[in-house]
């Protein structure tokens, strides 16, 4: 029991001598702060010397108090000093650059200013001499090039005369014709274009005339489930109706979009009534895969055409 009462006394004691390190350190900010005296480095001294009789966290503790507020009092203190300490002085560097050119003033004579003091000749007549040949050793120069006849002067390129080229513009006789052959292929796909819009105009009509009360789905009209790529041909070729005014497309109850045909008087009336718009419509192969499985679509309602016989 007294050998325990006697280490808490110790260490109470320990305590004390902290806080009151602690204490003095903030009392005395501006003298710990002071670039003329130690102070802030006898007091890190001492708290190593109580830092060897730490053993516990209480006293551990108060020792990071302490050396906390030194941290900060350090940083503080370095921020005052001139990191710059060599400072070039003119008046110096023109004295120490006299000495070397040979500056005598013991025979200058009793000359009250400097400049009388020049002109009376102490100052060496080979001090720029002295002074050149010394700089000289930190100058490196390339040896100057002296041509073997004479300077080379270079007259200037002489500049012709621009002439401007007049572009000849092609007249309507001078024009490049299309080949023959790329007119025959032009000529034979539009053909085949308004053949295959004709033959889908006629399923359209056909359909319609099965069960005139029964809307046709747009998108269950145009898709192939056997063929993306006719899915497509489909979609192009029902636009030369819309565009034509011989088809028409609307939105059911359900938003959907669904397409009738007009007949040439319908289709007069309807462009005298109502402005004509169209709209360019994309498809992807996935959204293309899900028409085929959510409209549950098994056969195409325009089959593809045969090809023509040679």
């Amino acid at each position: 029991m007294d050998e325990a009462s006697g280490d808490e006394t110790t260490r109470r004691l320990l305590r004390q001598q902290y806080r009151e390190l602690i204490a003095d350190v903030q009392q005395n900010r501006e003298m710990m702060l002071s670039t003329r005296n130690d102070k802030l480095t006898e007091s890190l001294e001492e708290a190593n010397k109580l830092f060897v009789a730490v053993s516990r966290a209480r006293e551990a503790a108060l020792d990071a108090q302490f050396l906390v507020l030194a941290s900060t009092l350090g940083k503080e203190k370095a921020s005052q000093l001139q990191s710059d300490m060599t400072v070039f002085d003119p008046s110096a560097f023109a004295e120490d650059l006299l000495s070397f050119m040979g500056l005598n003033r013991l025979d200058g004579g009793e000359s009250d200013s400097d400049n009388e003091q020049l002109a009376s000749g102490y100052l060496p007549s080979n001090a720029w001499h002295t002074l050149g040949e010394e700089a000289k050793k930190y100058f490196r120069r390339a040896p100057t090039f002296h041509f073997m006849l004479g300077a080379f002067t270079a007259d200037p390129p002489v500049q012709r005369p621009r002439i401007e080229r007049q572009q000849k513009k092609a007249g309507p006789d001078e024009r490049r014709a299309m080949p023959k052959q790329l007119e025959k292929m032009e000529e034979s796909h539009q053909e085949a274009t308004e053949k295959e819009v004709e033959r889908i105009l006629g399923y359209l009509q056909s359909f319609f005339r099965q069960d005139p009360g029964v809307p046709i789905s747009f998108l269950e009209f145009v898709t192939d489930p056997d063929s993306f790529a006719r899915t497509i041909e489909n979609m192009f070729h029902v636009s030369f109706l819309i565009r034509d005014g011989l088809a028409t497309i609307k939105l059911d109850d359900d938003r959907l979009p669904i397409i009738e045909p007009l007949y040439p008087e319908e289709g007069e009336n309807n462009q005298d009534t109502q402005a004509r718009k169209q709209a360019v419509m994309s498809m992807s192969f996935q959204e293309w895969q899900n028409i085929v499985q959510t409209f549950e679509i098994s056969q195409p309602m325009i089959m593809p055409a045969t090809p023509a016989k040679k």
